[in-house]
């Protein structure tokens, strides 16, 4: 695997377990880190650190393009791998939207239910078709 597709999914690891114990995900994040285990590169830390700094334009903007979803009745790992891909598609520039796109649709395959995949891909094109201006 990748180094960045191992970020990505470390990243969906504390944002997904943040999500399920309730807690803030930042002093998560820093544990994981000195844990160690797996380690925690830069990009995992990119990831994390700033689907928490846009979290709740992330969160709006998966509202809007769930369609027949609340972003509250959404799997917890679906979620995560949303929020992470949504800040990735939007504020990192060195990552093409095709690529962030298929990692993401890659870890739902992986991680979530057989329908979650499309889903994923579904939510995140709606939004990065939202954000192109029309002519």
């Amino acid at each position: 695997m990748a180094a960045r597709s191992k970020a990505r999914k470390r990243a969906v690891d504390v944002l997904y377990e943040a999500d399920l114990r309730g807690g803030d995900v930042l002093p998560l994040l820093r544990e994981r880190i000195a844990d160690g285990h797996p380690p925690i590169g830069e990009h995992t830390v990119r990831l994390v650190e700033g689907a928490v700094e846009h979290g709740r334009d992330i969160d709006r903007l998966i509202s809007e393009h769930a369609q027949g979803w609340s972003l509250d009745r959404l799997p917890d790992v679906d979620r995560a791998i949303l929020r992470m891909a949504v800040f990735e598609l939007l504020w990192v520039d060195d990552v093409p939207d095709a690529v962030v796109i298929d990692e993401a649709v890659e870890l739902a395959k992986t991680l979530s239910t057989d329908d979650s995949s499309a889903y994923v891909n579904g939510v995140l094109a709606g939004i990065l078709k939202a954000q192109i201006p029309t002519a």
